[in-house]
C-alpha cells in the first residue's frame, strides 16, 4: 500500500523532516533533523549524512519500524536498505534536484555515504 497523496505532497515540499529511531523496543526514542526525496515513482528516499556512523541509521537499520515528522504529523514508517544502483541513483538525483541550492548538498553525494540509502515504506 502506499503513501497517500497528500503525505507525498508534503514530503516534497518540506525541506527538513525529523526522524524518530529507537536502539531497541522499549527504548527511549530518538529524533533528529533530515532530508527526505520522493521520486517520480512516488519512492520515498533518505540517506544519513553521517554515513554507517550516523545514530540514527544504525538505529533504522536494527530497528527499521520508524516515524517521520513531518512538522507535528507523525508518519509511520518502515526503513529498508536501498543499496542497488538504481535506487541510490534515483535517491541521489532527488536529493540534487530537491536541494540543489545547498550547500551541504555535496555531503549528501559522497560515495561514501550512498550505501546508507534507505527507502521508506508505510506501515
Amino acid at each position: 500500500m502506499p503513501f497517500p497523496a497528500d503525505v507525498l505532497d508534503r514530503m516534497r515540499a518540506t525541506e527538513e523532516v525529523e526522524i524518530e529511531t529507537w536502539r531497541a523496543p522499549g527504548a527511549p526514542a530518538h529524533r533528529t533533523i533530515i532530508w527526505v526525496v520522493v521520486d517520480d515513482r512516488d519512492r520515498v528516499f533518505i540517506r544519513s549524512v553521517r554515513g554507517t556512523r550516523g545514530r540514527w541509521y544504525g538505529e533504522a537499520v536494527v530497528q527499521p519500524d520508524c516515524t517521520l515528522w513531518i512538522a507535528d504529523d507523525a508518519v509511520a514508517v518502515r526503513a529498508e536498505a536501498a543499496h542497488d544502483p538504481e535506487r541510490v541513483a534515483a535517491a541521489s538525483a532527488g536529493l540534487s534536484a530537491k536541494y540543489a541550492g545547498d550547500s551541504s548538498l555535496r555531503s549528501m553525494l559522497r560515495p561514501d555515504v550512498l550505501e546508507t540509502t534507505l527507502e521508506l515504506l508505510p506501515r
